[in-house]
């Protein structure tokens, strides 16, 4: 079993990354200025390994146990940590001391947790702010609206231990990803003002990513497209 996953994971991250490299084609971009983070929430310990051993070097998890034990089992394998999902403050602390970064900051509240985290492991945290490109605020996913991300910035920067590095969004279900995503790169032109540093735009996942990447992304998420379907009893 573990050689018939390891081929259908390699077939799969095989057809992905040839995905990315020929959207940079058209966008006049080298693929070397998109790092792929594999999705692996739902997904067992074992595939990270898979993955690990294909050359993936960052990883995302969208859930705060699962996220952490999943690190702790992988520890020897060096990679890098992106925790993705919806953050509650009273779990900030706890998330910031296993991964590298969190890429989920959408409300000042999440600092002092995140700031305690990194202070209690002697790390910089690696932060980005999510921004919501729903039309309408109030229904839909998380993030700060654009017009407050440059404000929400400012206030990552000034936090100790923290490292601002840039922005992250998620296409509105059913939106063209398209000016979607053109719209979350003039908001990483406005968070660059407040860090000209902080350079990472993370957005696209399995269906949208030749849009991201034709948009600017520095970063796509995917998880279906590597890992297939989630697994059963999830």
């Amino acid at each position: 079993m573990t050689d018939a996953r390891r081929d259908e994971i390699e077939a799969n991250l095989t057809a992905v990354r040839d995905r990315i490299a020929r959207a940079c084609a058209r966008a006049g971009r080298s693929p070397e200025q998109v790092t792929l983070t594999v999705v692996t929430k739902f997904f067992p310990a074992s595939d990270v390994r898979l993955l690990a051993e294909l050359g993936v070097r960052d990883v995302g998890e969208n859930r705060h146990q699962e996220a952490e034990a999943k690190r702790a089992e992988c520890a020897d394998l060096g990679l890098t940590w992106h925790f993705i999902g919806g953050l509650q403050s009273n779990k900030a602390a706890a998330v910031a001391a296993y991964a590298d970064v969190v890429e989920s900051v959408d409300r000042a509240k999440l600092l002092k947790g995140l700031t305690r985290g990194a202070h209690e492991t002697g790390r910089t945290l690696d932060v980005l702010v999510q921004v919501s490109l729903d039309e309408d605020p109030g229904a839909g996913r998380s993030g700060v609206a654009p017009d407050q991300a440059e404000a929400l910035a400012e206030q990552v920067v000034a936090a100790e231990g923290l490292r601002l590095r840039g922005v992250m969004a998620v296409a509105p279900l059913g939106a063209d990803p398209v000016p979607t995503f053109a719209k979350l790169a003039s908001v990483a032109d406005l968070v660059r003002r407040v860090d000209p540093t902080a350079t990472w735009v993370s957005a696209g996942m399995s269906a949208d990513l030749e849009a991201a990447v034709e948009s600017g992304a520095t970063h796509v998420r995917i998880g279906s497209a590597v890992l297939g379907s989630r697994p059963p009893n999830r």
